[in-house]
């Protein structure tokens, strides 16, 4: 198993690297009858795309997606969706005099060990490009869900020593931070500008929340909601960590403090974060990830050279200052893609 292939019914591969001439996705399970064209892919396609200013890459790729298979007439077929992204932008040249430097932070030690080639350029299959088609695929995803009235929005709730004070996610569209408190994403701005100005990144914690989501979702042991929900973020290269609901705050709490009550009206709290034993309570799913400063920065690293000789570095070229806001849109996708396969493997149990 090459670990390119996410999801049981609904399974999405990804291929392409970041300096090759395109990435992209196929999709296979998605049920036919679905309305779906390129509009419906693009618009979160362009929430993900670097060039757009601020602490993102300068980098210019429009990130246009074609749909090469799978649709008649404006609806899916049921056979497999073939989704390619051209890579317009890429400088490979700007790699040359670190093709013989392990950069601190990134993948190319470890590719090497386990590949005993690696590609140099940006990173290849290790690169944040890869994440173009897990977006592209989650757009799909994101349909089939709406058609059964569950939807997903992420948001930026931290980034580096800065916290969201509020939760108003009629904000997360005023900033291009995704943030939902106006007067904390200013202040990330311009910890963003002080950051660049150092030659440094800075990471940050993205909340995703799905409402609408039935009751019955996951499978009590190896396949819990949680358990795949965890297993798709934590594939997104920049994640370290991910908690659901209460998180490790449930650890400080007593059984008492952390257990939601239960109603007639339904659960009167949601530490659990729409999940219990492993299925979801219908509450809204609630889950939450570290992501990790962006490790190509220009301060001056110590590293070693393919021959062990120890060597410093310093990281040019067009590199964000945070994977925030640009993984916001992929921490969607990955939560789209985890819980539309779910969705198909109810119905099969359920029939509905």
């Amino acid at each position: 198993m090459a670990g390119n292939t996410y999801g049981r019914v609904f399974r999405v591969t990804t291929w392409g690297e970041s300096h090759g001439p395109a990435v992209g996705a196929v999709i296979d399970g998605c049920p036919p009858g679905l309305l779906l064209d390129t509009t419906d892919i693009q618009q979160d396609m362009d929430r993900r795309r670097p060039g757009k200013g601020g602490g993102e890459s300068p980098r210019q790729e429009p990130d246009h997606v074609e749909i090469l298979s799978g649709l008649f007439e404006g609806t899916t077929t049921g056979t497999p969706i073939a989704l390619l992204i051209h890579n317009k932008d890429a400088h490979s040249k700007s790699y040359d005099h670190l093709k013989n430097i392990f950069r601190p932070g990134h993948g190319d030690f470890t590719y090497l060990s386990k590949y005993g080639t690696r590609d140099y350029r940006g990173g290849g299959r290790a690169s944040a490009r890869e994440t173009a088609a897990r977006v592209a695929a989650g757009a799909v995803a994101r349909k089939l869900l709406a058609r059964a009235g569950i939807t997903v929005l992420g948001y930026t709730v931290a980034m580096g020593e800065i916290e969201t004070a509020n939760r108003n996610l009629a904000e997360v569209t005023d900033n291009r931070l995704f943030c939902p408190d106006n007067e904390a994403a200013a202040r990330m701005e311009q910890l963003i500008a002080d950051t660049r100005q150092q030659g440094d990144s800075l990471g940050g914690i993205v909340e995703i929340m799905a409402t609408g989501c039935p009751a019955g979702l996951g499978d009590p042991v190896f396949d819990k909601l949680d358990a795949t929900l965890a297993h798709g973020l934590m594939s997104i290269g920049a994640v370290k960590g991910v908690e659901i609901g209460a998180g490790f705050e449930a650890a400080r709490l007593t059984g008492s403090e952390n257990n939601d009550p239960i109603t007639p009206a339904g659960f009167a709290a949601n530490r659990a974060g729409g999940i219990l034993a492993g299925i979801s309570n219908g509450e809204p799913i609630i889950a939450r990830v570290a992501v990790k400063p962006i490790p190509s920065i220009g301060k001056e690293q110590e590293t070693v050279d393919l021959n062990n000789n120890p060597v410093t570095v310093r990281i040019g070229g067009r590199h964000d200052i945070s994977a925030i806001p640009r993984i916001v849109p992929v921490c969607e996708a990955m939560v789209c893609l985890t819980l539309a396969d779910h969705l198909l493997r109810q119905r099969s149990i359920s029939g509905k």
